[in-house]
């Protein structure tokens, strides 16, 4: 440790020149305030989490409106990481809270003001219409659907089917038994299956 990391108190020096440091070192000294390492946690993790918003909106700009709310959330709460379990781990349940919110938001907004497509009736939303992001707007309704019904079994379920996820890494996130978790899973599925099924 050098003498500039003992004075500072941080336990989590910077790599030496020419290395690059890993999510966790960097979001391990972010979290002690290190403003440097927030900086460049959130650049390296832009691409991903822009990819991973993705998966949940179909809508390239509604996933971007994601990406920097979810963004915002990791530097807001960054202090509440606990490192007992991998950084990526805990960025997924930020990411997929984040999509799932903006969604909800999208669709208040839409409910409250008129559209383009409600003004000109010929017209098709490409959010509705093609078959991905149609059925990708299912989904997200009947995850609210779900979390309205059976709020335990959305998380683990976005955590395995969205965020891909192990089993194990789950469990951890959520403080839940392996067992507890594949049940919870399984339940998500055949209800959203269901769900999917009347649509």
């Amino acid at each position: 440790m050098t003498q500039a990391d003992q004075s500072s108190g941080s336990i989590h020096p910077a790599p030496a020149p020419g290395e690059e440091e890993s999510l966790e070192q960097l979001a391990l000294r972010a979290k002690e305030g290190d403003q440097t390492a927030l900086e460049e946690l959130l650049r390296r993790i832009q691409p991903d989490v822009l990819r991973r918003c993705a998966r949940f909106l179909p809508y390239r700009q509604d996933a971007e409106e994601a990406c920097q709310d979810a963004l915002m959330r990791v530097a807001a709460n960054i202090h509440r990481f606990r490192g007992d379990s991998m950084f990526t781990t805990w960025l997924y349940t930020v990411v997929s809270n984040s999509a799932r919110q903006t969604y909800r938001s999208l669709k208040r907004r839409a409910a409250e003001l008129p559209t383009e497509a409600d003004r000109l009736p010929h017209r098709s939303d490409p959010r509705t219409t093609s078959v991905i992001a149609g059925s990708r707007i299912d989904l997200l309704e009947a995850l609210d659907q779900l979390e309205r019904d059976r709020p335990n079994l959305v998380a683990p379920l976005v955590l395995r089917d969205l965020c891909q996820m192990e089993y194990g890494e789950i469990a951890a996130q959520l403080d839940l038994a392996l067992g507890t978790v594949k049940s919870r899973i399984h339940e998500g599925r055949k209800r959203v299956r269901k769900a999917l099924a009347v649509n």
